[in-house]
């Protein structure tokens, strides 16, 4: 006689049948099938007919072929000088001195339309050109601003006072006699404009709406020996009778008690409940 079986193992034997007879789920690893693709075409290594360098200059020697050196050293070039060659301001009473004159005509060699009469008026253009830049820092020299960092220039050109006037004229050469550079000294009266804001547009020098007589040497200079250069403003020459300039007025900050954030709020809101008189 058969013992009874119970309840609870029947259950788990009928679970375990009925799980052995589910199909097998087996997971299988992607098969790497190779797939030939067209040939490329690879030319074959060509040993070097010659071996060592001392063997190829000794056969272009035979053939006649002078190969020269390989210079490591890279060209440069000096657009402009450094430096003015006139220290001070030279203005002849009657005409230009005669060792100008000898450099006019050295410059008239490189330059065939330089005529010191009609330079002045093509100077006092590129002055104006430069100096209407100052409104626009994105296409003005980096020396006309070096200082302007945080500021802003108002500049404008009223009137020329006297007409300008070549007072010197220097020609000379930098490295070598064959790099030659030439600078004309002009003397400029005119009437001028001039002001300048600081970052938070209080005025630190001068007003836009009072002119201002100014006497300038300015020194312009070109590189002779480029043939497509152009005549630009170098430098300007300060005598020393000149009157000392405006002194600026600088923007500072007072120092105060640091107060915590919650206490300034309180101190607007208090503020601005405050009841206003008539």
């Amino acid at each position: 006689m058969a013992a009874p079986i119970p309840r609870g193992l029947s259950c788990l034997s009928r679970a375990l049948g009925w799980w052995s007879r589910q199909p097998i789920l087996v997971t299988q690893s992607p098969a790497v099938v190779p797939v030939k693709t067209k040939s490329r075409f690879r030319p074959p290594l060509r040993e070097p007919k010659y071996k060592t360098e001392k063997e190829f200059l000794e056969h272009a020697r035979k053939a006649g072929l002078v190969i020269p050196p390989e210079k490591m050293e890279r060209p440069i070039h000096l657009a402009c000088t450094g430096e003015e060659y006139t220290s001070m301001v030279v203005r002849a009473a009657w005409g230009l001195p005669e060792i100008e004159r000898r450099l006019i005509r050295k410059i008239k060699e490189f330059d065939a339309n330089f005529k010191t009469k009609d330079f002045p008026e093509k100077a006092k253009d590129i002055f104006i050109e430069a100096h209407l830049c100052l409104n626009n820092f994105l296409s003005c020299p980096q020396d006309m601003v070096w200082d302007l960092k945080y500021k802003t220039v108002r500049w404008s050109f009223v009137e020329s006072l006297e007409p300008a006037q070549v007072v010197h004229v220097r020609s000379s050469g930098m490295v070598n006699q064959s790099n030659m550079y030439g600078q004309v000294t002009v003397r400029l009266h005119t009437r001028q404009t001039l002001a300048i804001y600081d970052r938070f547009g209080r005025l630190m020098y001068g007003q836009e709406d009072v002119p201002k007589d100014v006497l300038e040497y300015v020194v312009f200079e070109r590189h002779l020996m480029n043939p497509y250069g152009s005549w630009r403003m170098h430098a300007k020459i300060v005598p020393p009778w000149a009157p000392p300039k405006q002194p600026i007025l600088k923007t500072l900050m007072i120092p105060s008690s640091q107060l915590n954030p919650w206490e300034a709020s309180e101190e607007t809101q208090g503020e601005a409940h405050k009841p206003q008189l008539a």
